[in-house]
C-alpha cells in the first residue's frame, strides 16, 4: 500500500472519529495505525497508535499554521501526515539511548521548555488546552507527550548535532537575518521566547531528516 493510500485512509478514520468526539464521552479508543522498526524493537514490538492521540497531535499541526476558522475542518490530510511523521520520528528517537544518560534534572528542565515551546507554537494555552478537550487529551497524556518530545530533542541534540543551546550571539545573527517572528524587537526584550523559536526549528528540520532516513527501514500499517 503506498504511503498516500495509507495517509488518505487515516484521514478518513480519524476525521470521522473527531466529527463524533464532541457528540458526547468517548469511554473507548482504537488504534488505528502501527509501525514496526529495528530502534523500537522490531517485530516483536510494534508501536500502535491511536485515534484520540492521532486527532490531537494533527489539531496541533494545523495550529501551527496558524489560527483555526470557526467553521473550517480542525485539521486536513497534511496535517495528519506531519502529525503521524513527527509522532513516529520522537517514539523512535525516544526509544534510542543516550550518553552519557541524562540526568532526572536534566530531563525535566528540557521537558519544561518543550511545554513552552509547544504553547508557543500552537498559539497559547488556551488553544492547546480547547485541542486537548476536543479529542479528550488528559493532562497525563500531554505531560507524555511533551516528555517524548523533550527525550527525542534530547537525543538529537547529544547524539547528532548540538542544537538545544544556541549562544547569544547566533541568537543575535537569527534575529538580524532571519525571517523570525520578532522581527523589529529589542533582542533583550525576545531572547527567551525567539531561543525556544530558533531551537524548534532547527529540531523540526533534524527530526524530518531523520523521519527520511528511518523510511526505509519502517513497516507502517493502517489497522481497520
Amino acid at each position: 500500500m503506498t504511503s498516500a493510500r495509507r495517509i488518505a485512509e487515516l484521514a478518513v478514520a480519524v476525521a470521522t472519529f473527531a466529527g463524533t468526539a464532541s457528540a458526547g464521552p468517548v469511554t473507548v479508543d482504537r488504534a488505528v495505525a502501527s509501525f514496526v522498526a529495528r530502534e523500537t524493537g522490531g517485530i516483536d514490538a510494534p508501536r500502535f497508535v491511536f485515534e484520540r492521540q492521532l486527532a490531537f497531535e494533527a489539531r496541533l499541526e494545523a495550529l501551527a499554521e496558524g489560527e483555526v476558522r470557526e467553521g473550517d475542518p480542525p485539521f486536513r490530510a497534511r496535517h495528519l501526515r506531519a502529525a503521524l511523521d513527527r509522532h513516529i520520528a520522537e517514539t523512535v528517537l525516544e526509544s534510542l539511548p543516550i550518553r552519557p544518560a541524562p540526568t532526572e534534572t536534566e530531563i525535566g528542565a528540557r521537558t519544561e521548555q518543550a511545554r513552552l515551546a509547544l504553547m508557543e507554537r500552537v498559539g497559547g494555552l488556551v488553544p492547546l488546552r480547547e485541542a486537548a478537550v476536543a479529542e479528550g487529551i488528559g493532562d497525563w497524556e500531554l505531560g507524555r507527550l511533551v516528555r517524548r518530545q523533550a527525550m527525542a530533542s534530547l537525543y538529537l541534540d547529544r547524539m547528532v548535532a548540538p542544537m538545544l543551546n544556541p549562544s547569544d550571539a547566533e541568537l543575535r545573527q537569527v534575529l538580524l537575518a532571519q525571517r523570525t517572528p520578532f522581527a523589529g524587537r529589542p533582542f533583550a526584550d525576545v531572547a527567551e521566547p525567539l531561543r525556544r523559536w530558533y531551537v524548534g526549528t532547527r529540531l523540526q528540520a533534524a527530526l524530518a531528516t531523520f523521519y527520511d532516513g528511518l523510511r526505509n527501514r519502517l513497516s507502517l500499517t493502517v489497522l481497520r
